[in-house]
Formats: structure tokens, sequence, C-alpha cells
């Protein structure tokens, strides 16, 4: 039998058996849900870590706006929407269905810059949480996350979610950042072109003009005193500089058309053999015409192209074959298929282009090395980034290339479609 003493402390043992259990208990419980959070910790910088990746490399960072509302609300469990303002001025992008109420809260989160709601020092009286997008110096727009009431979402949870906020903010402010970059660089080089034509203009209208004039005057003041001959010469001298103020002004206009937003090209289904046919009937009227042949390979489909611009393309490339090769030299206008493409080429025997020029030529009032020429040969280097841009705006190109034996191939590849077939005739 027990002894009496120590029946006396068995309901002392049994309370410090249950104390102990309890004890043990409360540390179980106590690891378990550090466990529990140090996982759901693990599980938000995880999620926090891919959308930053997400964020990073994104190059239009709004059209992700969907990952962020979907994370955002597969961590809270509430409903989403979101404001954007990717560009200053621009309207505002919404994304979900906010009601009149929660699309004010979002403007005015976006206008403050500060998270208002549940949980916040701000409005805390309000049933929805809104959250900004954060940039460095303002905010790029708002998110909401709907129906809390007066349940404010935890501490981690709420850093969290405005932590990916910022992220998605950031990422729009690099963006813009970078928009404004380039708008400053097409501005820049939109006002050294516009420089840079109207010094070129001004120099090579100027010799023209001088020459008109002076035939002109010579017409007027002296002309019962001129030969038929002289008076047909300074006539001559008049038609062709006018030709030449011509040319000028249809090239200047039309790259600077071609170089403006949103252009649209008069395009229809036309014959390689009419538009070369056209440009030999024009050339054929210069002195100098008989010397330019063409060779068509037979059989080539129907073109799809602006034919006014590729007859001023052709018209150029003959142009400056003629003008830089020399007096006796042939040019050469050959059109051929090459797989899934037209290609025109325009060959010359002149002096040809050092290989430091060969891209630059394209550029706008570019005329590449001179030197060669006694006479420095007339123009103002439009003629070929013209032809680029008409080629570039048919989704072709322009390049040059160095014949063996000395001179230049200007080549124009154009892509073949394929034609609309015609109805058949009816019986």
């Amino acid at each position: 039998m027990m002894s009496r003493p120590l029946v006396q402390f068995l309901p002392w043992i049994a309370t410090g058996s249950l104390m102990a259990l309890a004890w043990v208990g409360w540390k179980l419980r106590q690891a378990w849900e550090g466990l529990r959070a140090a996982q759901r910790a693990a599980q938000l910088e995880r999620a926090l870590r891919e959308f930053g990746d997400l964020m990073r490399d994104a190059d239009q960072p709004e059209v992700h706006v969907h990952e962020l509302l979907q994370a955002l609300a597969g961590n809270t469990g509430f409903a989403t929407a979101a404001l954007l303002r990717p560009s200053p001025g621009a309207q505002d992008i919404v994304v979900g269905e906010p009601d009149a109420n929660a699309l004010a809260g979002l403007q005015l989160c976006a206008d403050s810059g500060r998270a208002l709601g549940p949980g916040t020092h701000h409005h805390a009286e309000e049933p929805d949480l809104y959250l900004p997008l954060r940039g460095r110096d303002a905010a790029l727009g708002a998110v909401t996350l709907r129906g809390l009431g007066t349940q404010a979402l935890p501490p981690d949870h709420l850093a969290h979610a405005q932590a990916l906020c910022d992220q998605m903010g950031l990422a729009l402010q690099r963006r813009r950042v970078q928009d404004e970059a380039r708008l400053a660089g097409e501005l820049a080089e939109t006002q050294s072109t516009r420089n840079a034509m109207l010094a070129a203009i001004s120099h090579d209208y100027r010799t023209p003009l001088a020459t008109i004039m002076g035939s002109a005057s010579a017409l007027q003041t002296q002309g019962d005193r001129l030969t038929a001959t002289q008076r047909s010469e300074l006539a001559g001298r008049i038609v062709d500089e006018t030709a030449r103020l011509v040319r000028l002004t249809d090239n200047t206009l039309q790259l600077a058309r071609l170089g403006a937003p949103g252009v649209a090209l008069r395009c229809d289904w036309e014959s390689a053999e009419e538009i070369v046919g056209a440009a030999l009937r024009r050339v054929r009227r210069r002195p100098d015409g008989e010397r330019v042949k063409a060779r068509i390979e037979p059989g080539l489909p129907l073109l799809w192209c602006d034919a006014a611009l590729m007859s001023q393309l052709l018209d150029n490339l003959v142009d400056n074959a003629l003008k830089y090769s020399p007096a006796t030299a042939p040019v050469e206008l050959v059109v051929r298929r090459l797989g899934g493409e037209a290609l025109f080429a325009v060959r010359d025997r002149g002096p040809g282009i050092d290989p430091a020029w060969r891209d630059r030529v394209f550029d706008a009032f570019q005329r590449g090395d001179l030197a060669a020429f006694a006479q420095r040969p007339p123009g103002s280097g439009v003629g070929l980034a013209l032809c680029r841009a008409i080629a570039q705006a048919h989704e072709g190109s322009l390049s040059l290339r160095p014949r063996g034996h000395g001179g230049c191939s200007f080549e124009l590849r154009l892509p073949l479609r394929d034609a609309p077939e015609l109805p058949e005739a009816q019986a």
C-alpha cells in the first residue's frame, strides 16, 4: 500500500504534469506557428522576387497589370482593380470593373501617392484598401482591394502588397523615362534634319535660281541682239535648271512626307514593265538619256506598290548614275525576280564609292567623297535618302553593291505578293 504522505502529493504531481504538458503544447504550437510564418514569408518573398524579375525585363509593364492583380487577389482573397498612368497627359487606363466610388478612390490614391483605407493612416474608415503604384518621384497609378470593411490586412501582407505595387510603379516610370528619352532624341534628330534641310535648300536652290535669273534677264534685256542659237541656249538653261529645281523640291517634300508618322501609300497592282517604261520615256528627254539601257525579265508578277513613288525612286537612281559616271559609259536598269522578291538594279561604270561612305550615302544631305570629280556634280544629297525611305515604306530594302570592274549597282528589293485572281469573264 502507498504510504499516506505520498498520497498527499498526488494532486500536486498531476497538476505539475498537466502544466508540463500544457507548456510542451504551447511550445509546439509556437514552433508550428513560427514554421507557418516562415513558410508564408518565404512564399511572399518568392512571389515578390518573381514579379520583380518580370517587371525588370518588361518592355511594356502595363500589359502585366493582370499578373499584379492576380498576385494581390491570390494573397489576400479580395477582388481587385487598377488605374494606370503610363505617360503624362494620356488618358488613364482602368483595369477591372471599379464602380464610381472605387474609381474616385483610385484617382485620389494615384494623385496623393499614399495608401488609403483599412490599416493605413488615411481614410481608415473606408471599406476598400487603395495602394499607390509608386515610382521614384510620383505615383503612376493605384490598385484597390475591395470589401475589406473594418478588417485590415496583416502587416506583412500589407507590406508585401505595397512592395508588389512599387515594383509595377518603378517599371512604369522606367518605361516613361525611356519614352521621354526616345522622344527627345527624335525631336533633336528632327530639328537637326530640319536645319540641314534648310541649309541644303538655301545652298542648292541658289545656283539654279541664279542661272535662271541670269538667262531670263539676258533674254529680256538683250533678246533683240542675240542670235537664235543664243536665245535657244539661254531658254534651254532655264528649262534645265527649272527641272532641277522641280526634282529637288519633289525629293525634299517626299522625304519630309515619308518621315511623318502615319503616312499612307497609294498602292495598287502595277506592272514592272509600265513603271520602267515610264521612267525610260522621261530619261530619254535628257541629252544623255540614250545611255540608259533596260533589261526586264519576262513574266514578272504584278507589284503591289505606289507607282508615283516607284517612278520617283527610279528617276533618282538613274539621274544619280548618269551624273556620277563618264559621259560615254552605259547605265543599266535591270529588273528580275529573285526568290520571293523583285530586284530593280541601276548599274553604272563610275568611279565607285569609298567603303567608308557606302552606308552614309543613304543619309540625308550626305554626298560621299567627291574628290574623284574635277567639277563637283550638282545635288543636295536628298535623292538617295528618299530612295531608301520609299523602299522601306514598301517593306523593301535599298542597298549599294560595288561592281567588279568599277562602278556601283544600287539594288532595290521589293517583296512579291500574291495578286488577286481576276473574275472569269461571263459567257
